[in-house]
C-alpha cells in the first residue's frame, strides 16, 4: 500500500529548449562551429561588397582600369604621378594587388563574394523547392498510378512552354502542321468509333500506367546518369550568358538528392500513428503534408541544402573558369582565377587568392553541413 501522505512528484519540465539544445551541441562540435564562423564572415563580407562595389560612384570600383598599374603585388602603394584622382584606390594601397589591366583585386574579390553567395543560395533554393515537391509527391501519392490523359496533358503543357520560349517561324510552321495532324486524328477517331458511345471511347484515356513513385524515381535515375557538371556546361553553352540562367540551370540540375531524402522521410512518416489519426479525422492531404509531415522531414533537407550551397559555389567557379559563367562586368572568383592562370609565374597572387577563398568557403559549408547532420540526427548525438 502506498502512503497517502507522500506527495506526488511534480512533472519535470524540459530544462532546455530546442534552440538551447542545438546551440549546446553545436558548441561541442568545434569543426561545425568553425565552419559556421567562416560562413558568417563570408556572408557579411559579401553583404559589404554589395554596398561598397555597386552604384554609380562605388567606394571600391572593381572595373577601374589602370594600365600603368598592372600586376602590382600585394600591399603595394600606387604611383600617384600617372594616376587621376578618381583612379587612386580607396585604401591608399592595393591590398591584394592588381591584375593585368590594373584592376584592384580586393574590389573584385568583394564583388565576386556577393555573386558567389547569390548563386549559391538561389540555386540551392530552386533545387530544394523542386526536390521537396517531387519527393513529397513520390512519398505520399506514390502508390497512385498515372493515367493516359495525365501524360497527354503534361506533354501539352511542356509543348506549350517550349513554343512560348521558342516562338519562331519554324515553330509557327510546326503549330500549323500539328493542327492539321490533330484534324486528321479527330476524323480517324470518328470513323474508328462509329456506332459506339463516346464514353466507351474515352475509357482509353483513363487507362492506368505506371505508379507516380516509379515515374519520379526513374526520372531521378535518368538525371543521375548524366555527369552534372557536363550537363550544366552543355545547357549553359546553349543559353544566353546571364547570372540568372546560371542560377536556374544549377538549381534545376541538382534537385535529385533532396528528392530522395524527402521521399524516404515521407515513406517512413506516412505509416506513423499521427498521420493515420489525421487521415481518420478527415484532414486534407495538403494539410497533412505541410502541417504534419514536412516539418518532421526537413532535417535532412537542411543538411543537403547546406552542402549544396558549397557545391553550387564550386560549380559556378568552375563555369566561370571555363568562360561559361557569369558574364562581365560582374567579377566572380572563377573568372578572377581564370584571368590569373596566364600569369601564374609572374603574378601568382591572381591564382592563389581566389583559389584559397573558394577552398575556405566550400570547406566551411561542408564542415557546418556535416556538423548539422550529426546534431539533427538523434542517433548521432551520443558522440557529443
Amino acid at each position: 500500500m502506498t502512503d497517502k501522505n507522500v506527495p506526488l512528484e511534480a512533472p519535470v519540465a524540459p530544462k532546455k529548449t530546442r534552440m538551447e539544445e542545438f546551440w549546446h551541441l553545436l558548441r561541442r562540435n568545434r569543426l561545425a562551429l568553425v565552419g559556421l564562423g567562416i560562413f558568417l564572415l563570408f556572408f557579411f563580407t559579401a553583404l559589404a561588397g554589395l554596398f561598397l562595389t555597386s552604384g554609380t560612384d562605388p567606394v571600391f570600383d572593381p572595373s577601374q582600369v589602370r594600365l600603368q598599374e598592372k600586376l602590382r603585388p600585394l600591399l603595394s602603394y600606387p604611383k600617384l604621378d600617372p594616376l587621376q584622382p578618381d583612379e587612386v584606390p580607396a585604401l591608399g594601397l592595393y591590398l591584394l594587388g592588381t591584375d593585368d589591366l590594373g584592376r584592384d583585386i580586393f574590389a573584385r574579390m568583394l564583388q565576386g563574394a556577393w555573386v558567389s553567395l547569390t548563386v549559391g543560395f538561389v540555386a540551392v533554393g530552386i533545387s530544394v523547392l523542386v526536390g521537396i515537391c517531387m519527393g513529397g509527391i513520390a512519398g505520399y501519392f506514390g502508390q497512385n498510378r498515372v493515367k493516359v490523359d495525365h501524360i497527354l496533358g503534361t506533354v501539352m503543357v511542356i509543348a506549350g512552354w517550349a513554343m512560348a520560349a521558342l516562338w519562331t517561324d519554324q515553330v509557327k510552321a510546326l503549330i500549323l502542321l500539328g493542327l492539321m495532324w490533330t484534324s486528321v486524328m479527330v476524323l480517324f477517331w470518328k470513323i474508328l468509333w462509329r456506332g459506339r458511345s463516346l464514353l466507351q471511347g474515352m475509357r482509353v484515356l483513363r487507362t492506368e500506367t505506371i505508379s507516380i513513385d516509379t515515374l519520379i524515381m526513374r526520372l531521378v535515375d535518368i538525371m543521375l546518369c548524366f555527369p552534372s557538371f557536363f550537363l550544366i556546361l552543355t545547357v549553359v553553352a546553349l543559353l544566353p550568358a546571364s547570372i540568372y540562367n546560371i542560377m536556374i540551370v544549377i538549381g534545376l540540375t541538382s534537385w535529385m538528392g533532396t528528392t530522395r531524402f524527402v521521399r524516404a522521410e515521407f515513406l517512413s512518416l506516412r505509416e506513423q500513428d499521427f498521420v493515420t489519426a489525421a487521415t481518420a479525422l478527415g484532414v486534407g492531404d495538403f494539410r497533412i503534408i505541410f502541417r504534419h509531415m514536412l516539418p518532421n522531414a526537413v532535417a535532412p533537407v537542411l543538411v543537403s541544402a547546406t552542402i549544396g550551397i558549397a557545391t553550387a559555389i564550386l560549380t559556378e567557379a568552375g563555369l566561370s573558369f571555363l568562360g561559361f559563367g557569369v558574364p562581365p562586368p560582374h567579377a566572380t572568383w572563377g573568372n578572377i582565377l581564370s584571368d590569373g592562370r596566364r600569369f601564374i609565374f609572374d603574378a601568382p597572387w591572381l591564382t592563389f587568392i581566389p583559389g584559397f577563398a573558394i577552398l575556405i568557403v566550400v570547406l566551411s559549408f561542408n564542415l557546418f553541413g556535416e556538423g548539422l547532420r550529426d546534431i539533427l540526427n538523434p542517433k548521432l548525438r551520443e558522440r557529443y
